[in-house]
């Protein structure tokens, strides 16, 4: 019994934070993926890799003043590693724009589906549970 108890705590807890985590939309990869492909084409016209992430870290704990909910993109440190080390990579491996636009948005679309499905999996655990 105790077991069982314990499975339901934990999906509740998963839920919780399921509920609370930032899920991406398609407009969010859209917009992050049209930055990373400025971010080359600024890498094209002459500025540094040293001072474009210095820039982009400024802003990151700028906008960190800001409600989550009131953010552009960058709501949760999981979307912060995504949008910085397609940052990092237009500097470290130079592509054109658009290459690396579609990289940005190919992993973006990655993560909205595992996010989706990390949801129906806790939504049948959920469903499972309450069947027994």
């Amino acid at each position: 019994m105790q077991a069982k108890s314990l499975v339901a705590a934990l999906l509740a807890a998963s839920a919780i934070f399921s509920v609370h985590a930032h899920d991406l939309s398609i407009d969010e990869c859209t917009e992050g993926g049209d930055f990373i492909k400025h971010a080359a084409l600024s890498r094209d016209s002459g500025l540094s890799r040293d001072d474009f992430i210095s820039r982009l870290h400024g802003d990151l704990i700028a906008i960190q003043a800001f409600p989550p909910e009131l953010r552009w993109f960058v709501q949760d440190e999981e979307d912060e590693v995504l949008l910085v080390s397609h940052a990092e990579r237009v500097f470290d491996d130079p592509e054109s724009p658009e290459s690396h636009q579609t990289d940005f948005l190919q992993a973006c679309f990655d993560r909205i589906a595992e996010q989706a499905a990390a949801r129906d999996k806790v939504q049948a655990a959920q469903a499972s549970d309450t069947a027994r």
